[in-house]
């Protein structure tokens, strides 16, 4: 079926004219809405918006994101985005993140930015993840008939007309416009002991304990119900020798020194809170992973840790526009980062270069900080589908520790992965993957304690 049945039967009963149009099978809408071809302002999506009182759907265009202020003034309630779940409850008949913008097909009162009354026609999804819709002027004014119109949303702009910035170019611009914070020098000093072959673990404890606040959290680590370790641990050489091991020490010590270079807000999620929930949810699966991967497991391990850090260095360097992004996610949990960041930046010619995403930007960070390559690599690539290249299994490793994370909230992005493409190509059994889903479940509590710690 290409339209998604409730959607069907309210347009034929209405009478309401459209065509469909075919596209290769994609995971989310932003996938479907660049695999159409057409312009990117013809789109309208749709945002479910839920209360105690009920459900209300959003209608705007897909270059803009819904401002909860102005929703606020307009319908007097504190509406919030619904969940994965819910919206999979509601629109039973449409595969995952493919609701249509026609709020009436299921009973749900709708809200409509006014602009997009006058567009000369609409692009939409219909339920299906091979399929668009689209509307002449007519046609969706007649959808929409019942809807309340206002000013909802915040515009953005297109940027598929601007030439595109390497890497390299990036990094220069950034370089020279912007004081990139540097290396902080704990961190730094932790970097090059582990550079060193030789290094023991009475030197790595001695380091670390120069800090009593990197200390307690070190020594917290090792405490806690992951490792059961039965008995005391009264310093940090005991954690390194008798539980965590040299390199799980050093990597969640350069993890923590480093963090320490960025000033980041703790709320939204995007904030620290959720930032070391995930960093740390991701460099356990990673390493976990990583033995049936043939991939050196401390290595995997920092690859997940470290893999964000882009979305801190633009916290840092533009806490406006980071509120702004933060706010963004959450009101649009079905768009991609990078769309909602070519959003935030791409409106500006001065920050046109971060709309090449933060994990581009992090990458970028990790290289000037000469981090191992595999680490600079994941960071740059993760928001890659298909990515294939130097050091594919490490970046293959964390994209596909986000997929597992989605289902339990955990990231900044929730448009669905093609998790089982992704174990195939590192190798990995369907088996594997239901363990690995019970290793996640069994230690939850422990990582979600040891996140609240470190960003507090």
């Amino acid at each position: 079926m290409a339209l998604a049945a409730r959607l069907e039967r309210f347009l034929t009963g209405k009478g309401i004219a459209y065509r469909e149009l075919e596209i290769d099978q994609v995971l989310s809408f932003d996938a479907a809405v660049m695999a159409s071809g057409r312009p990117q302002d013809e789109f309208i999506r749709a945002t479910p918006l839920i209360d105690i009182n009920g459900v209300v759907m959003a209608v705007h265009g897909y270059n803009t994101s819904l401002d909860m202020d102005l929703v606020h003034k307009q319908t007097g309630r504190r509406l919030q985005p619904l969940t994965a779940r819910q919206s999979a409850r509601l629109f039973a008949d449409c595969d995952p993140g493919f609701q249509p913008p026609v709020g009436a097909a299921y009973d749900l009162p709708v809200l409509v930015d006014e602009d997009i009354l006058g567009y000369p026609r609409a692009l939409m999804c219909c339920g299906t993840d091979n399929t668009l819709l689209e509307l002449d002027r007519t046609s969706l004014a007649r959808a929409l008939a019942d809807a309340t119109q206002g000013h909802l949303a915040i515009r953005g702009q297109n940027n598929d007309e601007r030439d595109a910035l390497t890497l390299e170019e990036v990094a220069d611009k950034l370089q020279k416009l912007y004081r990139l914070p540097p290396m902080p020098a704990l961190a730094l000093r932790i970097l090059r002991l582990t550079a060193n072959s030789e290094a023991t673990a009475r030197e790595l404890g001695e380091l670390i304990e120069f800090d009593p606040s990197l200390t307690a959290q070190i020594m917290r680590y090792a405490r806690s119900a992951l490792f059961n370790y039965p008995g005391q641990i009264n310093s940090v050489q005991e954690a390194v020798t008798r539980v965590l091991g040299f390199d799980r020490v050093a990597h969640i010590a350069l993890g923590i020194a480093s963090v320490r270079a960025f000033e980041v807000p703790r709320q939204g999620m995007l904030g620290m809170d959720q930032f070391w929930r995930h960093s740390l949810y991701n460099a356990f699966v990673c390493q976990r992973m990583a033995p049936k991967c043939q991939s050196d497991k401390g290595l995997a391990y920092l690859c997940g840790l470290l893999h964000n850090f882009g979305l801190l260095l633009i916290g840092h360097l533009f806490p406006q526009e980071f509120d702004e992004l933060n706010s963004l996610r959450e009101t649009n949990p079905d768009a991609s980062m990078h769309s909602l960041e070519q959003q935030v930046f791409g409106a500006s010619n001065d920050q046109q270069m971060l709309a090449v995403g933060h994990g581009a930007i992090g990458g970028i960070l990790h290289r000037l900080w000469e981090l191992p390559d595999p680490v600079v690599k994941a960071a740059g690539m993760h928001q890659h589908d298909g990515y294939h290249g130097e050091h594919e299994r490490y970046v293959l490793m964390v994209q596909l520790a986000n997929g597992l994370l989605k289902d339990r909230g955990i990231g900044d992005e929730f448009n669905p992965d093609d998790v089982a493409s992704l174990a195939s190509s590192l190798g990995l059994s369907d088996g594997d993957i239901a363990r690995l889903n019970e290793e996640i479940d069994s230690v939850s509590g422990e990582l979600d304690a040891l996140a609240l710690s470190l960003s507090s």
